[in-house]
């Protein structure tokens, strides 16, 4: 069972801090959905735990260990940040495959994950032509090719159709029934509610929730409810009469 374990972790550029002291512990077990208004932190965040950044304070770590420490990533953690992290020029197999190879994963992982993400009749086609919901699927074939403990996606419906949605749904479920991590962070309310079990929710760089959905959500009538009455404070920007 491997967690990421994030303490006391900073990160101010000049006098803006990005992140204030935050300390949460992403579990095992169970799909937790990571929210917050723009600007509030969860990038951030998530690229000090895969070491794109280096932190002002604080630590990030993932299974008791740096990210940068281990001699082969993908097969500890999954991660998508960016869909057009893969080179324009390259097939989408090339791609996996000479990321395996770095990583020490079986040539065989390639096509295993082409098939899972929907991706095996494309296979052979240069990421240039893709759509964005493909470069979204190739993404997620990426985090998955070494079967790792930990997921972390950062906005992984993008570009996605209904069925590519439900399939993530189901996918990131069973990966969490498993006992892996998944930390998914999104903007679509409607979809967290259905997907996560658990919410860590940042304001302007600082924890303001960590909870089980129902927990979360009390006696509101809905997460998007819950989630607008904690933030309102914390948006960088609303249209609401009074604040700007």
């Amino acid at each position: 069972m491997t967690s990421i374990d994030i303490r006391e972790l900073t990160k101010a550029y000049g006098p803006v801090r990005a992140l204030d002291r935050l300390t949460v512990t992403v579990r095992p077990g169970r799909v937790t959905g990571f929210l917050g208004p723009n600007g509030a932190g969860k990038s951030t965040t998530m690229r000090l735990v895969l070491g794109l950044d280096r932190p002002t304070s604080g630590t990030a770590l993932v299974g008791g260990r740096p990210y940068t420490s281990f001699a082969e990533p993908l097969r500890h953690v999954g991660a998508v940040l960016d869909a057009a992290a893969a080179h324009p020029a390259r097939t989408a197999r090339d791609h996996l495959l000479t990321l395996a190879l770095s990583n020490r994963i079986p040539a065989r992982r390639v096509d295993e994950v082409l098939q899972e993400t929907g991706l095996a009749g494309a296979a052979r086609r240069r990421v240039r032509t893709f759509s964005l919901g493909m470069r979204q699927r190739l993404g997620l074939a990426t985090a998955l090719l070494g079967d790792p403990p930990v997921l972390m996606l950062d906005e992984p419906t993008n570009g996605l159709d209904p069925e590519g949605i439900v399939h993530l749904r189901r996918l990131t479920r069973r990966l969490a029934d498993e006992g892996r991590t998944v930390l998914i962070s999104s903007h679509l309310m409607s979809e967290i509610a259905l997907t996560a079990d658990h919410l860590v929710v940042l304001g302007r760089g600082r924890l303001l929730a960590d909870a089980p959905v129902k927990d979360f959500i009390g006696e509101d009538a809905s997460l998007e409810e819950a989630y607008f009455r904690l933030t309102a404070d914390s948006a960088e920007y609303t249209t609401r009469e009074g604040r700007s």
